[in-house]
């Protein structure tokens, strides 16, 4: 077991992967059902154009609540659902990659990066074509004039009689292939990466040294499980302020059909000036906060219970 200052991690071969997988989908089906209004915020703030439709956040919450419902918060989330594949794929390639960085570094920095990249690749991979089909559900109701695919009228929710979620789905999946071919689904997969994988690779080194800072502070007795939720969402609004520019790009990429991740930028930038590079970005930080909370006290409580029998009285909680 490696130490790192006062907290140790627990790396992949001290996991019963059993345990691990089986408990890791109900997390992971759980932070995603709890965080996906302010995804589904921050994506229709980072679309329009200024503050054509939303002055903030908040808002943008509210008016979506009064004209949409509880519901409108909800658009698309059955589809993200699938997003679970990619979240176990997330977790593996991580701790795989990390135990094969080992053997070249001892470094848990250079683990954390080269781990935390590799992880985005793959899992962004499988996301992508979830997440644009996600996100033009996401801006139907008040955003729906703002993305190229909309919902047929027939297929529309109303109060009488309410369509199954997935006929949506479906009436948008075949506009993109209609469209753009089985190309576009991997539209903004370039920015996507870019995205996240700069993201990823920033958090995992910065929970890191967030929560080994921490323990040098906190008194001797401090539950490492809450240094360890404090340093989640501090690395997190870290990583989302230094990638948030390329997020803003990846979703007009993505719901605009727009084929050029440079192009974009300098439109934007011509367009909003500096500020749009803070586009969405409270509604980023808002939503990884609680995320990372989430994230954070759920995977390192997983690893705890997944430990194989022999370890479990080693690790302080």
């Amino acid at each position: 077991m490696q130490q790192k200052g006062a907290i140790q991690i627990i790396e992949w071969e001290d996991l019963d992967k059993r345990k691990f997988y089986s408990l890791g989908v109900f997390m992971t089906l759980t932070t995603r059902a709890t965080v996906y209004p302010a995804s589904l915020i921050r994506t229709r703030l980072q679309v329009q154009k200024g503050k054509a439709l939303y002055s903030g956040t908040f808002d943008a919450f509210f008016k979506i609540l009064r004209t949409e419902g509880v519901r409108g918060l909800y658009r698309g989330f059955m589809v993200n659902t699938f997003n679970l594949v990619s979240g176990q794929a997330y977790i593996t390639t991580y701790e795989l990659v990390r135990k094969y960085v080992s053997h070249y570094s001892p470094s848990n920095t250079v683990k954390s990066v080269v781990a935390g990249g590799a992880a985005s690749l793959v899992a962004q991979t499988i996301t992508v074509p979830i997440d644009v089909v996600s996100q033009h559900l996401m801006m139907q109701g008040q955003g729906e004039h703002l993305t190229r695919f909309k919902v047929k009228p027939k297929m529309m929710l109303t109060t009488a009689k309410r369509k199954p979620s997935f006929g949506q789905t479906r009436d948008i999946t075949v506009q993109i292939f209609a469209a753009d071919g089985f190309r576009g689904f991997y539209r903004g997969y370039v920015a996507s990466l870019l995205t996240y994988i700069p993201n990823s690779a920033v958090w995992w080194p910065f929970y890191h040294y967030y929560a080994e800072q921490l323990s040098l502070l906190a008194p001797s007795g401090c539950p490492h499980l809450i240094l360890q939720a404090v340093a989640g969402p501090m690395a997190a609004a870290t990583a989302s302020t230094i990638t948030n520019p390329m997020d803003v790009v990846r979703a007009r990429v993505q719901v605009e059909g727009r084929s050029s991740v440079t192009e974009t930028f300098k439109q934007l930038l011509a367009e909003e000036g500096i500020w749009m590079m803070t586009k969405g970005l409270s509604a980023r930080i808002i939503s990884s906060t609680p995320t990372s909370v989430l994230i954070v006290v759920g995977y390192e409580t997983l690893k705890r219970l997944s430990l194989r029998s022999e370890l479990i009285e080693t690790r302080h909680w």
